[in-house]
């Protein structure tokens, strides 16, 4: 068999991830609900998918940078304001921000309008992330700044404070 016969054969490996409406893992994060979509066990860790619900009024992380991962929001509805160093950028429905390793960012809804982003991990890496605040939250722990910054650096992220 030619190596390009074996190439057209049909793949085996993982099944197909089908997730409906209402299914997936949920993560609550105080003002912010988030749906997994995709933790990256069906994708060889190569991408993670989770739709986020921002409450009126949610500030976001505080400015950050990833080491290892691309990151990408697509603003399914609302409003979505991003901040690129001291650069601000309100990002309506439709519009898609991608966020290279390196580049500080942060993202708040700073209106009076719920907001909806689908966002995207290359790899998976930041999903460990949202579980683990998750968990500050169920042990009733307040989540302060440092506790973030301390979930942030398991995960090669680091907050941008040379922008505070």
């Amino acid at each position: 068999m030619t190596d390009e016969a074996k190439t057209s054969e049909p793949q085996t490996g993982p099944a197909v991830s089908v997730v409906g409406p209402g299914a997936g893992e949920t993560i609550v994060l105080g003002t912010t609900r988030m749906r997994l979509l995709e933790d990256g066990s069906h994708t060889g860790h190569r991408l993670a998918i989770a739709e986020s619900v921002l409450a009126p009024h949610t500030p976001g992380p505080p400015q950050h940078r990833h080491a290892q991962h691309d990151e990408g929001f697509y603003i399914i509805s609302g409003t979505v304001r991003f901040t690129v160093g001291h650069d601000d950028h309100d990002a309506t429905a439709g519009t898609l921000v991608m966020v290279p390793p390196g580049t500080p960012h942060a993202f708040a809804n700073v209106t009076d309008q719920p907001a909806v982003m689908l966002s995207t991990f290359t790899p998976d890496l930041y999903v460990q992330y949202f579980r683990d605040l998750k968990g500050v939250f169920a042990e009733g722990r307040p989540l302060t700044r440092q506790a973030n910054i301390d979930a942030m650096s398991r995960y090669a992220t680091e907050p941008a404070t040379d922008l505070d």
